[in-house]
Order: C-alpha cells, then sequence, then structure tokens
C-alpha cells in the first residue's frame, strides 16, 4: 500500500511542477520586462498553494485519470500580468506569453538528459527514472497544449497578443468563450463521436501524437 502511494506520488509530482513552473514563469518574464504585478500578489513564489486553480490543477487532472483518456494535462490559476506596463508592450507581449512554454521544454530537456543518463547507472532506483520520465512527459504535454490559438492558452497572445487590431484584442480576451471551446474539443466532441460511430476525438489525436514526438525525439 505504501508503495503504491509512493509511485502515485512520484507519477503526479511531475504535472504539479510542470505547471507551477509555467506560471512562475510568466510572472517572472513580467518583472523582468516592467510588469510587477504577479509580485505584488505573491505569484512569484514555488508554494503550490498560491497556484492551485480548483477545476485546472485538481478536477480536469482527475477526470481525465479516471476516464482513462490517454492523456493528463492541467493548468494552475493564470498569474496578473499588466501588459501596459511591459516596457515594449508589443514584443514583451510575446516574451511573457511564451515563458511558460520556454520552461516547459527545457524542464523537458533536462529531465530528458537526466534520464538517459540514468539509464546507464547501474542500481539506480526506478522511481527515479520514473519521475524523470514522467517531468519530460507532463512538461511536453503542457507545452503542446498551451501553443494552442485558443484562448486563455498562451499560443493566441503568441500570434495574436501583440497585434492593435480589435479583432485580435476580442480574441485574446474571449477566455470564457475560449474555455468552452476547449470544453467542446476535450470532452463533448469525442461523446458525440462516440455515439454516432464517428472519432472525432480530434484533440487526443493532436496532444497525444505531437507530445509522443517531441519525447520519443528527446529520450531516444
Amino acid at each position: 500500500m505504501i508503495a503504491a502511494v509512493i509511485v502515485k506520488i512520484v507519477s503526479l509530482l511531475p504535472i504539479l511542477i510542470a505547471i507551477i513552473l509555467h506560471e512562475v514563469a510568466h510572472g517572472y518574464a513580467a518583472f523582468k520586462l516592467g510588469d510587477n504585478t504577479a509580485k505584488s500578489f505573491g505569484r512569484l513564489s514555488l508554494n503550490p498553494i498560491s497556484h492551485i486553480d480548483l477545476f485546472g490543477t485538481i478536477f480536469l487532472p482527475a477526470v481525465l485519470i479516471l476516464s482513462h483518456a490517454g492523456f493528463v494535462l492541467g493548468w494552475a490559476k493564470p498569474v496578473p500580468v499588466n501588459f501596459n506596463n511591459l516596457r515594449n508592450p508589443k514584443r514583451d507581449t510575446v516574451i511573457v506569453s511564451a515563458a511558460g512554454i520556454v520552461v516547459n521544454l527545457l524542464l523537458a530537456a533536462v529531465s530528458a538528459l537526466l534520464f538517459r543518463l540514468c539509464s546507464h547507472l547501474s542500481g539506480m532506483p526506478d522511481l527515479i527514472n520514473l519521475f524523470l520520465l514522467n517531468m519530460v512527459v507532463y512538461n511536453v504535454v503542457l507545452a503542446v497544449f498551451n501553443i494552442l490559438p485558443i484562448p486563455p492558452l498562451d499560443g493566441s497572445k503568441i500570434l495574436f497578443g501583440w497585434l492593435d487590431a480589435p479583432w485580435a484584442k476580442r480574441y485574446v480576451y474571449a477566455e470564457q468563450a475560449g474555455m468552452f471551446a476547449l470544453l467542446v474539443f476535450i470532452f463533448i466532441l469525442p461523446a458525440l463521436g462516440t455515439q454516432i460511430g464517428l472519432n472525432l476525438d480530434w484533440f487526443s489525436a493532436y496532444l497525444i501524437k505531437t507530445s509522443k514526438f517531441l519525447v520519443s525525439t528527446l529520450i531516444l
């Protein structure tokens, strides 16, 4: 029983690390570029309690695990950023938005390197290998997920957040509509496809295939 609990912790701890460092990266990049909003709200902390989002950090990962979706993802509370405070708003909006994705890919690359090194060492505990492998997988999945150009995901601001066009502003900040679209892609379309005999699980296909390709590239 204790061994099973330890394995679960080692399996799930990497996703918590990936999510928290993703958000801290946004806040730290904004702070270095002139906006101290995240710092003033205490969101540059590594304390998980400061970042937990009931739906994105707890409910969604749990549902995906229990439903055997084939992937696990989530998010923390978005770090508050006032993009108007940035010294060069157009350029810095892209940098701040991309910071979380870059950190996740760096964490995946470093973890993959350590995993490959550990695989050549005799007597290395399996739990360490499991932890490093999950660090690679979860960080890659989070990066692949957040690059999607759907608000409030980072990809929407990377592609459109620096534009002055009114439609771009409306699109980037249409977060409720974007969340609904994500729920449709993740849950509703696959369920509908099952009922009518069609494979409409395009989200899983994108996430799993892209993530597998990147993970295999890093590890092999």
